[in-house]
């Protein structure tokens, strides 16, 4: 089989990253949203990121126009139907993502792999909801999709070797470096990055350090590209608190429990660069 054509469920900030990146990579994309607003938002969202592009000499206005002609939104399912691949970008809520797997099990094509950009969720569940769990697997793309270079592929004990070759090949062809795990709670990266990320909060919150030299000592003592705190604001608060709390939920292991400050700032609404103010203030 050949992926030609691929659709994304979503088109908030993951799902239009992950659009706009297979169209520029020259798949035809069908993307959706649950109504007309949502869906407009999200297109004018890759229609904005693209014209930046042009602006700064990076695209050519021809490219940009073909990227954004290769993009179909969508607010009905139904125009998955002729889709090789689909990933669906839904928020984390693992019920609502079996729902979503299995209408596309009823819709799309019998050899059409069904991915998830899920980050933390258990991906067989989303796969049993189907009849057709070899085809199913994870697509963990970062944010933002079209620059962050790594694709992490999770496999879970049903995916076959062959749906695991094929989303290779994708990954490769959208210019990822593709890594594989099992379907264990937060595959590689967040396993390792959520503990980390948790023990640099603690340090500021017991006041061991400031924000800025907590994150200037990570940039330049570990040549990371932004800090901890920066990077916790960038994600959103609510997020960092969301995927620790399901890593604790899964593994029972006190490092992934998030500290006292995570969750008074997800109570005064304080979750990062998407709110104005997170550790730092961007108003």
């Amino acid at each position: 089989m050949e992926i030609k054509k691929v659709g994304v469920v979503g088109c908030g900030a993951m799902g239009g990253g992950i659009a706009q990146l297979c169209a520029q990579s020259g798949y035809q994309v069908v993307v959706s949203e649950i109504n007309d607003d949502f869906l407009k938002k999200g297109l004018a969202s890759i229609d904005k990121v693209l014209a930046r592009s042009v602006e700064k000499g990076k695209l050519a206005q021809a490219d940009k126009d073909a990227t954004v002609g290769r993009i179909k939104g969508t607010t009905s399912t139904r125009d998955f139907a002729d889709c090789d691949l689909v990933i669906e970008a839904a928020i984390e809520n693992l019920e609502l993502k079996k729902k979503i797997f299995a209408e596309l099990d009823g819709i799309c094509p019998p050899h059409a792999i069904l991915a998830t950009n899920t980050s933390c969720l258990s991906i067989i569940d989303m796969a049993m909801a189907t009849k057709r769990p070899d085809k199913v697997l994870g697509l963990h793309f970062f944010n933002p999709a079209p620059v962050m270079k790594l694709l992490e592929m999770v496999k879970t004990i049903a995916t076959s070797d062959e749906t695991v070759k094929l989303s290779q090949k994708f990954g490769e062809s959208l210019g990822k470096t593709t890594v594989i795990a099992q379907d264990a709670p937060g595959f590689i990266v967040n396993r390792l990055w959520i503990p980390f990320l948790l023990h640099s909060i603690r340090l500021y919150e017991e006041g061991v350090a400031s924000r800025e030299d907590i994150d200037n000592a990570i940039m330049l003592g570990l040549n990371y590209p932004m800090g901890p705190l920066t990077l916790s604001d960038m994600v959103g608060i609510d997020v960092v608190k969301f995927v620790s709390d399901a890593l604790y939920e899964q593994l029972k292991d006190p490092r992934y429990v998030v500290p006292t400050l995570v969750d008074k700032m997800v109570a005064a609404g304080w979750l990062g660069r998407k709110t104005g103010k997170g550790f730092y203030d961007y108003k």
